[in-house]
């Protein structure tokens, strides 16, 4: 009996450690296809084939190819000084006169680049250094058709452009998407066209966000191992949804393989801007700032070392006039934080002129609030007058007077007449082909030296009557553009 209960007791045993085993086998397995099921989420292997995306997207893409006229030095340098002349020779006037001064030749220079539209009536983004000066500028689209494009709108200090082609029919257009969702290590595919081939499509994953590179005061860069070759300048990078996450800009010489692209949520603004009146106008506070450095934060007692401090405050200048002084520590602007210098100044470039903020400031050791309206930086980057106020019709252009400070800002000097500085999309002006920066010279053979006289002459014209303006516009001189008010 007794030895029938051992084996018993030896039989369950093995019974227990048998299921348990068993179990536990389950569970490992179980535990591992849900880990990795999960790595399988977290991590996206690398994708079957990228043509289904390139083929939805490459019609949106396009060539940009440009010419501009520049000026050189005298073609024959090597023949100015001839190397066995003679004392009083009679050659020598001639040599002198045609290749002694070297006088500067024009020549056309042309260059190629990309560029994707972003809506059904042909607007297109690119970069800046693309279309800069360019006298012509001719886009291609992937179906081969050729366009003339004329310029929207530049902003030289993120290196964007807006130009735009017209075309009956509606076109295909890309989406701006979030590059701030936008996660290192993700996929992403840059198309272009470098070395004037046709349309390349390259990818790779994003290396690093928020690259600051040196171009420019409001670097923000993506860094990406998708190649960006020369040509490729002012394409989308994409991501596998297809939408645009950054516009491809810049390379490393020497580095192979690393490119840089402006994030499409810094590119909306601008765009906007852009095409709303041509122009980028950024908010204007006046002054130097730096960050805290370590020996800065222990010496005011900043814990964290967030925030920057104030270096220089321009004289009459919006933080001037609000009593903000040197040696202050901005450490909030309108509830959000001032972390470093970089993106305090992105916060107040992106802030309406004319809005009044609240910023937080540390001095003697105390938080002390200011009011300030923020101004209007130039393009030189200092406050401008906002005064100005530009006659508005429903043509859809306004216009403002020449006045010194609008001289500087579109390049002009001792001109009369008005000067064209929106005009507005879809409008009898842009349809009539009228662009922001012309000076408007006449109405009808009537002289406009005040916006006084350019109201009153378009008032007088009546509705369905023709208008003829006298134009002065850059790069072009004297032009005439006739239409029906």
């Amino acid at each position: 009996m007794r030895l029938q209960k051992s084996r018993n007791r030896i039989l369950y045993r093995k019974i227990f450690f048998s299921v348990f085993f068993m179990v536990s086998i389950i569970f490992l397995v179980s535990f591992s296809a849900v880990k990795a099921e999960a790595r399988a989420k977290d991590v996206l292997m690398v994708p079957a084939s990228f043509s289904g995306l390139a083929d939805s997207v490459s019609p949106a893409v396009v060539n940009i190819r440009t010419e501009k006229t520049t000026k050189t030095g005298g073609g024959f340098r090597h023949f100015s000084r001839r190397p066995f002349r003679r004392k009083n020779d009679p050659f020598e006037d001639f040599f002198n006169r045609f290749y002694g001064n070297e006088m500067p030749r024009e020549h056309k220079e042309r260059s190629l680049g990309s560029g994707f539209l972003i809506d059904k009536d042909g607007y297109i983004v690119t970069n800046n250094h693309v279309v800069e000066n360019a006298d012509e500028i001719k886009v291609k689209l992937n179906d081969g058709t050729d366009f003339d494009a004329r310029i929207v709108g530049r902003d030289p200090k993120t290196d964007l452009a807006l130009i735009k082609i017209k075309r009956e029919e509606n076109l295909p257009f890309l989406t701006l998407g979030d590059s701030d969702k936008l996660k290192v290590g993700q996929w992403v595919v840059a198309i272009g066209s470098p070395f004037g081939l046709e349309q390349t499509v390259t990818a790779g994953i994003v290396s690093a966000k928020g690259r600051v590179i040196g171009s420019g005061p409001y670097d923000d860069f993506i860094q990406t191992d998708a190649s960006i070759n020369p040509g490729n300048s002012g394409g989308p990078l994409l991501n596998m949804d297809g939408e645009v996450v950054g516009i491809n800009t810049a390379i490393i010489s020497g580095g192979q393989g690393i490119g840089f692209a402006i994030p499409a949520n810094l590119a909306k603004g601008i765009i906007d801007q852009l095409k709303k009146s041509g122009e980028v106008t950024r908010g204007f506070l006046g002054v130097s700032i730096q960050n805290i450095s370590e020996e800065l934060a222990e010496y005011y007692g900043i814990e964290d070392g967030k925030g920057v401090i104030v270096a220089e405050v321009v004289p009459g200048a919006p933080a001037d006039k609000a009593g903000i002084k040197v040696k202050d520590i901005i450490v909030e602007v309108n509830g959000k934080k001032a972390e470093d210098n970089r993106r305090l100044s992105a916060m107040i470039a992106d802030i309406q002129v004319g809005t009044v903020i609240e910023i937080k400031v540390l001095r003697n050791g105390n938080i002390e609030s200011f009011n300030v309206k923020i101004g209007r930086m130039d393009k030189e980057g200092s406050a401008s007058d906002t005064s100005e106020t530009p006659g508005e019709n429903d043509l859809g252009i306004n216009v403002a007077e020449v006045t010194p400070e609008i001289a500087r800002r579109f390049n002009i000097s001792d001109e009369t007449g008005v000067v064209v500085m929106d005009v507005q999309s879809g409008s009898k002006g842009e349809d009539a082909g009228i662009m922001h920066g012309d000076i408007i010279k006449e109405i009808n053979h009537k002289p406009v030296n005040s916006l006084e006289e350019y109201e009153k002459i378009i008032s007088d014209v009546a509705e369905g009557d023709s208008l003829q303006m006298f134009i002065k516009r850059k790069n072009e001189g004297f032009i005439v553009i006739k239409f029906e008010k």
